[in-house]
């Protein structure tokens, strides 16, 4: 991470002690909002934190799923951190989650999701990306409303694996979740990533194109 960039762990001094899910600080060990560089062009966008990112507090590490993310992260030349890291040192990439908090027997409920949303609009609106990586269905569903043309009973991960899907001044990566992802999906999105980062990103240096 560079010198001039500030403390990658909480950039924007979200509420670290929010109480607005009751069931969730009760299951939580802390909540964990995003993690990395504030003037991204990439957004890693997950679902919740995982057992690992629970114990941690940094998004997609300390467990598989967070190694699989930092192993392509690093491939396509966003991180300078083994996958095993549990404080990557990024370039260029924002990690976060559409909700907050760990909740170890379920997944977020409706109204969970809707307590969190201040949080993500937020940073995508501070940030203002070219690409948001969303890994797994329900950070597909919660961009395809206010993002996309499509509706989120239209778009399923699976089906949209590896491709890009035009959004409202971004584009959107969908990816299996890597628990779910076979070594074939991993590499074809692996290899989709580093070809629009080419395309979009590196071929102007880093300006963006808006």
């Amino acid at each position: 991470m560079s010198p001039d960039i500030p403390d990658p762990r909480n950039p924007y001094s979200m509420d670290e002690d929010c109480t607005n899910c009751p069931a969730l600080v009760e299951s939580r060990t802390q909540v964990v909002h995003g993690y990395g560089d504030p003037t991204a062009d990439v957004i890693v966008l997950g679902s919740a934190p995982t057992p690992g990112a629970d114990r941690t507090g940094i998004p997609f590490t300390g467990d598989e799923t967070g190694e699989t993310i930092q192993e392509i992260l690093g491939a396509v030349g966003l991180s300078d951190s083994p996958p095993d890291t549990t404080e990557p040192d990024l370039t260029e990439v924002y990690l976060t989650y559409v909700t907050r908090c760990h909740h170890s027997d379920r997944s977020a409920t409706e109204e969970e999701r809707h307590n969190c949303e201040g949080y993500r609009t937020a940073e995508l609106r501070r940030i203002n990306p070219e690409l948001i990586v969303a890994v797994g269905q329900e950070p597909l569903e919660a961009l395809a409303f206010e993002y996309t043309m499509e509706s989120a009973d239209e778009l399923d991960v699976t089906a949209e694996h590896a491709t890009t899907i035009q959004g409202r001044g971004f584009e959107i990566l969908p990816m299996i979740e890597p628990v779910a992802a076979s070594e074939s999906e991993l590499t074809a999105f692996r290899e989709h990533f580093a070809e629009e980062l080419d395309r979009d990103y590196r071929q102007t240096k880093g300006q963006r194109r808006k």
